[in-house]
């Protein structure tokens, strides 16, 4: 009963748990406490959690357009810094401008840098500007193999090789900061003033040592060097000295405001981040090189603009408030161990002067302080939230300056011209004619569709030999292809996305009939498993008892979400019996049409749905595209556990796309539980690969990997104009998008296991404080470095880059800032689970999912309503261009594992065998997607002539 009960999602009953222990636990007396908190804490992990549920926002415009722009005065956009490097490409650029772009380099992206380098030759460049801009990019290009490879003892040499280029970094920066501050002394007639160095030494050890200077050694007093860090930390009031020194803001001169903003460091907030990230969670932080490179990276932080040090922390919470978090918690307990106590920083101090808030101690918080009742940890990451909130302002240069923003948020969304342009005027008399032309070519088509689906539903006459209809929807197809050819958006159009997306559940149909009359895989098991559960038989009742079927309407639907589960017109009303007898197994015992019939009532969910695919003459023709191999190439990115370039799901299906079509498929290199930068990032590679073949290529998607795909999609077309170029390109550019059971819009399961997460971490907090009375105060400070060890590892910390895709308050960020292509069709493919469609491993998170979501209406991980091709939570421009552009998809019975096979063998059942779970038709997942683009134009066929691809045909040819 207590594993049934979590298994149904209704948690863990934690008092007959407890019962259990004491029963078969001989020394449970003697563990009573520490066997409660861990099984309350089992209890908080394995039941359902509240969580607030997503509310929609409208008009979220992108940050740069909330921010004044008069704040980023004299620091250019990416666009105006593009268009700068390629205005007069035969001329040096203008003295002031080569100094500008060396300034902004070390907050650029590592492909800007490198493009701006490669896109002018040295000698446009004023000398110390081009020796800077290299120099830049070497750190750079040494920080992004360290952001990938840090923590652990695999990487214990690390530091050693941080500190060679470190040490040199950090003096040039200082160097460079001293030399702007007394060139800014001379301009505005300020005297330099002589330090008295003992004087602010000696302020420093009273507030280390208690104002008591003998316990000091007379001979640090010569030896001590007063570093920024340590400067700011004491507080020490040092006329003369940068000690982040902010310029006025009355300065005359702009680059006053440009270096107020931007600093003289060579090395970028992320830069810094993430070497300081790689110090906090390396196997040698209590060694000395360890600790030095940490001084000086603290050092040159406080020698900066104190916005340069809260966009350092902004960065440390690149993916949220807890990572950041973490972070604090290990800077504020960072070793020093290395250094005389005198040369120590206080971190709490340091953390201070750079922040308008107050920094929570530790030992406050722990058994016998003043806030022992509350947590250090909530304290912490109230403080990280703050910090997120104050550096806004960095946020937005960041942005300004690695994005290149396309349009404004009040400019108009790109429609079909026939719904922004009078028709009846010269340029679009052509496209008049062909729209005329296509729409009378499908009504016609229809017509006779209408006529002969009687015939062939009585079994009169196969699918095959309506030629006349047949020809008749192959010639609206070519219509359909000429208005694409002459308006790139005209699918956008009603009548175009309908037509459209009638073919793509048509194609889902014939894939599936194809799989079952083929004998591919396991699809007539999987089919038969499908169609007895959907009418309510078990896998081992008898057909001929009277059973109930699953209800395959959508009771909770809301009027509002309509169109996003039926966007196709309510059809008249129809009924279709199916035979009462196992006919999957054996297909050739069936007619065409009755297993049309058994697959449409088998694999769609929504009755409207379902009753709109059967009266279709589309599906009924099971209408092929002409022989050939497409044009084409696939990028997929895969879901949340992946092995990358590695992975085999769909893997067969894959194979024997390319033997019938020629697409190649090119698998991106996506990693396991990893942000979505970094997934974009290897998607970017793989695409550079699919650009080699000189073919328009398509994203295939996977649950995450449709946010990943997303996010590769808005980062190429803000990014460099080499970038940019990659992905319109129309001979090897993006062409199509194919969302399997998308997460783009995350999960309910995020936030609550989010919640989950906090509140575990304080009740440890808890339990570790009711322990501090029994162990030692060496013990207590060994348990809390390894929980800070963990919270900061490099594993926790990219485990919260990928949590992060699943947050949908986290996604709207991303989705405020996103800008996609409006040309491009997306295919999308939902499912919800039912009874016979669980895999048996996803009882538990289904019922989860269920509770939390207050919908049944779900795959086991992503809610259907959800799982489209748009942003749900966030409405603006960007997401009006995407709404515009799904095509959409009917509702399947299926589960979210639908496109895996070997991956899941070790958690199949016998239940799972039973019901053929796993044993899904896999074509369905990318063959409809391939079909459909191909029959209207958007993949064009391989020419006959040249193998090459360099010209292609459409389907109309």
């Amino acid at each position: 009963p207590i594993i049934q009960r979590v298994v149904s999602g209704n948690g863990l009953d934690v008092i007959k748990t407890k019962e259990l222990l004491r029963n078969n636990v001989e020394a449970y007396d003697e563990w009573v406490a520490e066997i409660d908190r861990a099984v309350k804490g089992a209890a908080l992990m394995l039941g359902p959690m509240t969580v607030t549920q997503s509310i929609e926002e409208s008009k979220i415009s992108p940050l740069s357009e909330h921010i004044d722009p008069s704040l980023y005065q004299g620091i250019p956009t990416a666009k105006e810094l593009y268009k700068t490097l390629q205005d007069k490409p035969q001329l040096p650029l203008d003295q002031s401008f080569s100094n500008l772009v060396s300034r902004i380099a070390p907050f650029l992206t590592l492909n800007q840098v490198e493009y701006i380098l490669h896109l002018r030759p040295s000698s446009h460049w004023q000398p110390f500007d081009l020796k800077r801009l290299r120099y830049v990019y070497s750190i750079k290009k040494k920080v992004n193999e360290i952001s990938e490879s840090y923590g652990g003892l695999s990487f214990m040499p690390q530091s050693f090789f941080v500190s060679i280029f470190l040490g040199e970094a950090t003096r040039s920066s200082l160097r460079a900061s001293t030399a702007n501050q007394n060139a800014d002394n001379d301009e505005l007639g300020i005297e330099a003033v002589e330090v008295d160095r003992r004087t602010s030494l000696a302020n420093l050890r009273r507030r280390r040592f208690g104002g008591n200077l003998r316990d000091v050694p007379e001979d640090d007093f010569d030896n001590f060097i007063m570093s920024p860090a340590g400067r700011v930390a004491s507080k020490s009031n040092l006329p003369g000295l940068h000690a982040h020194y902010d310029p006025p803001t009355s300065s005359p001169r702009t680059s006053s405001r440009v270096e107020d903003l931007l600093g003289d460091s060579l090395l970028g907030p992320q830069d810094i981040a993430v070497l300081l990230q790689a110090g906090l969670t390396s196997a040698m932080k209590g060694s000395t090189v360890v600790q030095l490179n940490q001084r000086m990276l603290l050092d040159l932080i406080a020698s900066q603009p104190k916005s340069f040090a809260i966009a350092v922390l902004a960065e440390l919470g690149n993916d949220g408030p807890r990572p950041l978090a973490s972070a604090l918690m290990a800077l504020c307990e960072v070793d020093q161990g290395s250094f005389k106590e005198a040369h120590r920083i206080e971190m709490h101090d340091l953390l201070e002067s750079w922040l308008p808030l107050q920094i929570p101690r530790r030992e406050d918080y722990l058994a016998g302080g003043r806030w022992a009742r509350q947590s250090y940890y909530d304290a912490i990451f109230s403080v990280a939230i703050s910090i997120l909130d104050l550096s806004e302002s960095y946020t937005g240069l960041k942005l300004r300056l690695q994005q290149v923003r396309r349009c404004k948020e009040s400019d108009p969304v790109p429609l079909p011209i026939e719904l922004s342009k009078d028709l009846n005027h010269q340029p679009t008399s052509k496209l008049t004619a062909a729209i005329e032309s296509a729409i009378a070519k499908i009504e016609f088509a229809d017509e006779l569709g209408h006529k002969v689906i009687d015939e062939v539903r009585q079994n009169r006459k196969l699918a095959k030999d309506c030629k006349e209809s047949i020809a008749a929807y192959k010639e609206a197809f070519a219509a359909c292809s000429q208005v694409l050819s002459i308006d790139k958006l005209a699918f956008q159009a009603d009548w175009f996305k309908s037509f459209y997306r009638r073919n793509y559940d048509a194609l889902m149909v014939k894939s599936i009939f194809d799989n079952v009359m083929d004998d591919v895989d396991s699809s007539r098991v999987w089919m038969e498993a499908l169609r007895r559960g959907s009418m309510g038989i078990g896998p081992t009742d008898s057909e001929s008892v009277n059973h109930s079927p699953p209800s395959g309407s959508m009771p909770d639907v809301d009027p509002a979400m309509a169109e996003l589960v039926s966007p196709v017109p309510t059809p008249r009303p129809s009924t279709v019996g199916i035979t009462a007898m196992s006919f999957f197994t054996c297909p050739e015992n069936q007619t065409e049409q009755e297993l049309i019939d058994g697959i449409v009532q088998s694999i769609f969910l929504d009755n409207s749905e379902r009753e709109y695919i059967q009266c279709d003459p589309l599906v009924r023709l099971l209408i092929s595209n002409e022989p050939g191999h497409y044009n084409f190439t696939i990028i997929t990115a895969m879901g949340v556990i992946t092995e990358g370039s590695k992975g085999l799901e769909l893997q067969k299906s894959i194979e024997r796309l390319e033997k019938e079509r020629g697409v190649v498929t090119i698998r991106a290199d996506t990693g396991t539980a990893r942000s979505i930068d970094y997934n974009a990032s290897k998607i970017e590679e793989a695409v550079e690969t699919a650009t080699q073949l000189k073919r328009p290529y398509g994203l295939v998607g996977y649950s995450q990997g449709c946010a990943n795909g997303f996010n590769f999609e808005s980062r190429m077309i803000s990014g460099t104009p080499d970038q940019q170029s990659a992905i319109v390109s129309p001979e090897s550019g993006l062409v199509c998008r194919q969302l399997l059971f998308s997460a783009a819009n995350g999960s309910m399961h995020g936030p609550a296991f989010n919640a989950k997460v906090h509140q575990l971490i304080t009740m440890c907090e808890d339990f570790f404080k009711y322990q501090q009375g029994y162990f030692s105060r060496a013990f207590i400070s060994s348990t809390l470095e390894l929980v800070d060890n963990t919270l900061d590892s490099a594993a926790f910390q990219k485990f919260h880059g990928c949590a992060k895709c699943f947050l949908p308050d986290a996604l709207r960020g991303f989705w405020r800032e996103a800008q996609h292509l409006p040309h491009i069709p997306t295919c999308v493919l939902r499912g919800v689970l039912e009874e016979h469609t669980t895999p048996e491993s996803l009882d538990m998170v289904c019922n989860l999912l269920t509770k939390q979501s207050g919908s049944p209406l779900h795959d086991s991980q992503v809610h259907v309503y959800d799982a489209v091709g748009h942003p749900v939570y966030v409405k603006n421009r960007n997401g009006r261009i995407l709404k515009n552009v799904d095509m959409g998809g009917a509702i399947q019975r299926t589960h979210h594992w639908s496109p895996l096979s070997e991956e899941v063998e070790f958690v199949r059942t016998s239940r799972d065998v039973q019901n053929a779970v796993f044993d899904c038709a896999k074509d369905r997942h990318i063959f409809p997607f391939c079909d459909v683009n191909a029959r209207f134009g958007v993949i064009h066929y391989k020419s006959e002539t040249n193998e090459n691809g360099d010209n292609s045909k459409s389907y109309s040819s």
